[in-house]
């Protein structure tokens, strides 16, 4: 006999259906899958068979064949366990099919009959969604992700049997329901703040500059000023994630396995901090099981490079296309992924390998060559793609005896929501949200600046041999601090100020 079973596979950070057709026929016992299944998907069987007798049901002692259509896309995972288990209980006339073909399934089964939480349940339940079905059968581990998603019929199960007498109308099952609007809460409470930031009151200004127009970030200072402190604090004054965004971003978490146990949605930024050993495939994604790398998983967050002569150099040359394009394409043999990879890159170096050049207080040990090579190993196009370079010097006694008194993240995200709300307006239909991401053409037409800003500007390019992409990118800093002054015009003072954020490009360049 012939049956079919409707579930669901995942290529990039899309879910797409996959139909389950089992054959049953008299013949010697045997076992064949085919549909490109990867080696997790072939060693289903035994758990297959196990999980089917220990809960009490006949497995046929036939010639069984299974395809997993497209058979041209290949299938990875575990979560194809439960449809096959239940099309070879529909082949052999123990389910029956009417309510078989109103559901998408997914889970992977313990030789038990347990059914386990799967990877990428939310994008399959936007899947189902979209293509109509009436409904989602998953495992219980992973029924917050998918009652996220509103029409649909969520089914959460614990095991193959309860499954089975679902199917035949022995059982009833309750459907899970989660109200989207009261989880998507926004906490207004921070465990971290700026306020707890001593000094440092110019780095703080180019981060305020840097959360509200969109900008990457290098921070250059001795060991101990505090550049990963302002760094884990950014996220704190970026404004908060749209419904959408939330949902985008924990598409990606659920699809790389990271979404904690129990989550419905990832409601905060991400902060991601590679350690500078990482590979490039751990970075940008790929390997030969394609995931998502660093890059992704800081979608719509921040990505933090800490130490970043440190990295391989062929690791950070692979940031140029995310950097540019907001996304990540990882080529293979007969297919290609995209991944999104829509970040704020903040970056953070000592001024030399000892880490004292410059420091009043200590003394710098490295050679003139020993600090060209430590300098060398950022490329110059790598950093024409940060858009703001700071100095962060240590902090001083007098500052840090001082108790906690600049502003708070609430006060500074106030300004830096504001300024963004200017944006949207000026990019509305654009499907541009911010300054850092405006193309060429929006720069001519809302950068303009007058006489007196032109010169400033020439000067600067002139004495610091600035590169077409470092102006660029000097007058999307100057139109950030005019939207935080809510001025409609570049001025002068913005441009001088702009120009400070990329004064060392030619010491480091």
């Amino acid at each position: 006999m012939l049956a079919q079973v409707l579930s669901s596979a995942i290529w990039g950070i899309e879910a797409y259906p996959v139909e389950v057709e089992v054959d049953i026929q008299h013949g010697l016992p045997a076992w064949t899958t085919v549909g490109l299944p990867d080696t997790v998907v072939k060693e289903s069987k035994e758990r297959i068979r196990s999980a089917i007798k220990n809960c009490g049901y006949q497995f046929p002692s036939d010639r069984i064949t299974i395809n997993l259509a497209p058979a041209s896309r290949k299938k990875q995972g575990s979560a194809l366990d439960l449809p096959i288990a239940l099309g070879i209980l529909a082949a052999n006339g123990q389910i029956k099919e009417k309510k078989l073909k109103e559901y998408l399934f997914l889970g992977e089964l313990s030789l038990d009959g347990t059914i386990k939480s799967v990877k990428g349940v939310l994008p399959v339940a936007l899947l189902v969604k979209k293509l109509g079905i009436k409904g989602l059968i998953i495992p219980q581990k992973n029924i917050a992700e998918a009652a996220i998603v509103p029409d649909i019929e969520v089914i959460p199960v614990k095991n193959l049997v309860e499954v089975v007498e679902f199917l035949n109308g022995l059982k009833e099952l309750p459907k899970a329901s989660l109200n989207a609007k009261e989880i998507f809460v926004q906490e207004t409470t921070e465990k971290i703040d700026f306020q707890e930031i001593k000094g440092q009151t110019h780095a703080k200004r180019a981060l305020e500059i840097a959360a509200a127009g969109g900008h990457n970030v290098l921070m250059v200072g001795p060991p101990g000023s505090g550049k990963t402190m302002l760094a884990r604090r950014l996220p704190t004054i970026l404004p908060p994630l749209s419904f959408e965004e939330a949902l985008e971003t924990t598409r990606i978490y659920s699809v790389a396995g990271l979404l904690p146990s129990g989550q419905a949605l990832i409601t905060k930024r991400p902060f991601r901090a590679p350690h500078h050993t990482i590979s490039d495939a751990g970075l940008i994604g790929g390997g030969q099981t394609p995931k998502p790398g660093e890059v992704t998983l800081a979608h719509n967050g921040v990505l933090f490079l800490d130490e970043l002569p440190e990295f391989k150099r062929n690791v950070l040359e692979v940031l140029r296309q995310p950097l540019e394009d907001g996304r990540v394409t990882i080529s293979r043999v007969g297919a290609t992924i995209t991944y999104p990879a829509r970040f704020l890159l903040i970056c953070a170096m000592n001024p030399c390998p000892c880490g004292y050049l410059g420091d009043p207080k200590h003394q710098c040990t490295c050679t003139y060559a020993q600090i060209q090579r430590y300098r060398a190993r950022v490329s110059g196009p790598l950093l024409d793609r940060i858009d703001l370079h700071i100095e962060v010097p240590a902090v001083n006694y007098q500052d840090l005896k001082q108790p906690p008194q600049g502003e708070t993240s609430a006060e500074i995200r106030k300004r830096v929501e504001a300024a963004r709300k200017i944006q949207l307006k000026r990019l509305q239909g654009t499907g541009i949200y911010c300054n850092a991401q405006m193309t060429p053409k929006m720069v001519n037409e809302f950068c303009k600046l007058d006489a007196a800003g032109h010169n400033l500007l020439e000067t600067a390019m002139e004495r610091l041999g600035l590169s077409a992409r470092a102006y660029t990118r000097t007058l999307k800093i100057a139109r950030t601090i005019a939207d935080l002054e809510d001025e409609k015009n570049i001025l002068p003072q913005h441009i001088a100020e702009a120009i400070q954020y990329r004064s060392m490009d030619r010491e480091i360049g």
